[in-house]
């Protein structure tokens, strides 16, 4: 009877302890998948908000550093939104303890295109020419905190600008309505894998 129970005992232990150590193996796999993750992809809802979504692809090269292009196209009139679409290439530096988490800073550039109305000043009153779209080419930079979950979903804020070079000769130069200048700004949520 002794040596049933100890048995019974024994074996209960060892189930307990095995299962223990099955569990603590899934869960280093999940944290070694987080880990060894190089593709995230991500949606900025900030800028969805405002009426240009964009989608962002970013691949991880070492622990520290990564580099990524975002796409964003207007969904609003050209009547509200003179920027049209934007296309923006960046490389990120991170200084966070984990695989490319936590505070960043970003190098980018970007091709915007802004639609604006032409006139011909020549004439009084100015003569309406009609909607012209010009793509311009910037550089600019930003700063940022991403947050990574256990099992792998991301989160974002960052903020910045740039500067576009290459302004049409039809726009006015002190039209407050051409954008001279780009913003980079985020509030992101994705997945890596």
């Amino acid at each position: 009877m002794k040596r049933t129970v100890l048995l019974i005992l024994f074996c209960f232990a060892l189930k307990l302890s095995f299962s223990q150590s099955v569990a603590e193996s899934s869960q280093t796999k999940t944290e070694e998948l987080m880990q060894t993750g190089n593709n995230e992809i991500k949606l900025n809802i900030a800028t969805s908000i405002a009426g240009l979504p964009e989608l962002t692809y970013e691949r991880l090269f070492y622990d520290n550093m990564g580099a990524g292009i975002s796409l964003a196209v207007s969904l609003e009139s050209v009547e509200n939104m003179k920027e049209r679409y934007q296309a923006l290439a960046f490389y990120r530096l991170y200084f966070g303890k984990k695989k490319a988490n936590g505070f960043f800073i970003e190098g980018n550039m970007a091709i915007i295109g802004q639609e604006d109305e032409t006139y011909n000043f020549d004439y009084l009153p100015a003569k309406y020419l009609g909607n012209k779209t010009s793509a311009n080419f910037g550089f600019g930079g930003a700063v940022g905190l991403k947050l990574l979950t256990r099992n792998g979903f991301i989160g974002e804020l960052y903020a910045g600008g740039g500067r576009l070079f290459g302004i049409p000769e039809y726009v006015n130069s002190t039209d407050p309505s051409f954008n001279l200048g780009f913003a980079r700004v985020g509030i992101t949520i994705g997945k890596r894998f």
